[in-house]
């Protein structure tokens, strides 16, 4: 039979509440932490390239989306119609131009209710973007793209650059202002009446000489 009595005495443990209190606002610190915004881009797609012509714009990008350095998506669309008379080019952040393109699709939208034959022109688009684009800068949650906006417009065709918000007869995004940028502008130098065929030429040249520097674009549109 056991024996269930014990000569040893239980005294009650030592609690240290300091280290509970501690422990409570070491808990309560964390659960409070500031909200943190996106720091850096995750997925994001290279240049886009745009040029003016007699007739028309010709507006251009790849179809990848870069993880870092590992080419991880290879069909996402980074060209978007917007209506009838713009076409926009989304470089940066392809999650952040997918909420750009909403915004632009919710305005649509928007234009196609009121049914007055009213829309929005490229430069339109372009200002209030730019304005949305400034609007998240404000609140230190930037918007991590640079919009290519190519379009007719009262004046004739109209292509910008949203970053530094300029307009322009040839434009182009990341490494693209270094390598296409200068090749477009000396063939619409030499050509001042370049056809829309001969675009999409300097623009297949532009792409071809952009993809051997940078070695990880693919299919191009």
């Amino acid at each position: 039979m056991a024996h269930l009595a014990s000569n040893e005495l239980h005294l009650p443990k030592h609690v240290d509440f300091k280290d509970r209190i501690s422990d409570f606002w070491q808990q309560e610190a964390t659960a409070i932490s500031p909200r943190k915004h996106t720091m850096q881009p995750i997925v994001t797609g290279t240049s886009v390239l745009g040029i003016k012509t007699k007739h028309g714009v010709v507006i251009a990008a790849d179809t990848l989306g870069s993880y870092g350095s590992l080419a991880r998506f290879r069909d996402i669309q980074r060209l978007m119609k917007v209506n009838d008379s713009t076409i926009i080019g989304g470089f940066g952040d392809f999650a952040d131009f997918q909420h750009i393109m909403k915004l632009l699709q919710q305005q649509t939208i928007d234009d196609e209710i009121i049914g007055d034959g009213v829309y929005r022109d490229a430069p339109a688009i372009h200002s209030w973007l730019r304005c949305v684009l400034y609007n998240r800068r404000t609140k230190f949650n930037p918007l991590w793209n640079t919009i290519i906006i190519a379009g007719k417009c009262y004046n004739g065709i109209w292509v910008a650059k949203i970053n530094v918000a300029f307009k322009d007869d040839t434009v182009a995004t990341g490494m693209g202002s270094y390598i296409a940028l200068p090749m477009m502008r000396k063939a619409l130098a030499d050509n001042p009446d370049m056809s829309i065929e001969d675009a999409k030429q300097v623009m297949i040249w532009c792409l071809q000489t952009h993809f051997y520097v940078k070695m990880i674009c693919v299919a191009y549109l």
